[in-house]
């Protein structure tokens, strides 16, 4: 199995798989669920290795080879020591190495070249990359960070429907429908609150952004304060790389793309390719010989 090589792209809502051959070409490909690393390491661990497997099944290899093929993981949460210490001891793979999903996501949009990526899913995470050094802004999880990621879009629409309840503020269709999948109760909503991880909050994204679009004063205001705080992060892309081609990459890119100001959006380029693509082309340059490997 030493022609072969993994690349794994694991975020708060998703985790994806690659099996590659040497020269990148894709063999096999599987999903699973989310592995963020400083949420629910057992969660995150046992995805990774679902993801893994399903790829080597797609490309007809057994179970048994996945101890065998060295790994790439780009994974959220992985920016925090103690919880990419406690990831390695919990994966059954020989060979890996280990960054976050940022990294794999800027691989991935600007291949070798330099630039900023600016990851924006369920969490943010942001890079630099200029004349081979690397810079990274944000990526410290739900409870401190992430600001406009979709965690928190989800969790301040459940926070604005609670307002509306209580008559603090105006009620609006975004949060009679955040209510109604509750059964109407607020204290449904908040036992749910108490329990629910980053993706589960997510989930709700989608939803604030489509009653952006309509004009919900609600729902507008949770993006508008949301895509100033990506703002916020892209002025310090600018500080940094000056005017390097900039990425959105990330399940809400597309979302976020014309709600972010005119100053980010007139430098913005299309990503070359996506996260997992990254994770091939870094474990091709870690594991495969003659490619810039590393171990």
């Amino acid at each position: 199995m030493s022609d072969l090589i993994l690349g794994i792209d694991g975020g708060g809502t998703l985790c994806r798989a690659a099996l590659a051959d040497g020269t990148g070409a894709i063999l096999g490909r599987g999903t699973s669920g989310p592995a963020n690393i400083l949420t629910d390491a057992d969660g995150a661990a046992r995805h990774i290795v679902e993801a893994a497997r399903a790829a080597l099944e797609q490309a007809g290899l057994g179970a048994a080879d996945l101890f065998s093929i060295p790994v790439f993981l780009g994974l959220a949460g992985s920016t925090v020591p103690r919880a990419a210490q406690e990831i390695r001891a919990r994966l059954p793979f020989a060979r890996l190495a280990l960054d976050s999903d940022g990294l794999v996501a800027l691989e991935g949009a600007l291949g070798p070249g330099d630039g900023s990526v600016a990851v924006i899913g369920t969490g943010t995470i942001y890079f630099i990359r200029q004349a081979g050094q690397m810079e990274t802004v944000g990526g410290w999880g739900f409870v401190l960070g992430d600001l406009g990621g979709g965690a928190r879009i989800g969790q301040a629409a459940m926070q604005e429907a609670i307002l509306a309840h209580d008559g603090i503020r105006t009620p609006s269709a975004l949060t009679s429908v955040l209510m109604a999948q509750f059964g109407g109760s607020p204290a449904a909503m908040v036992d749910f609150a108490h329990s629910a991880r980053p993706a589960d909050f997510a989930e709700r994204a989608a939803l604030v952004f489509d009653h952006a679009e309509t004009g919900d004063s609600t729902a507008l205001r949770v993006i508008r304060l949301s895509a100033h705080a990506i703002d916020e992060a892209l002025d310090r892309l600018y500080a940094v790389a000056g005017p390097l081609p900039l990425c959105l990459v990330g399940g809400l890119a597309d979302r976020y793309a014309p709600w972010i100001a005119e100053r980010h959006r007139s430098r913005l380029r299309k990503p070359r390719g996506d996260g997992l693509a990254g994770a091939i082309a870094l474990a091709q340059r870690h594991f495969v010989p003659g490619t810039g490997a590393a171990a």
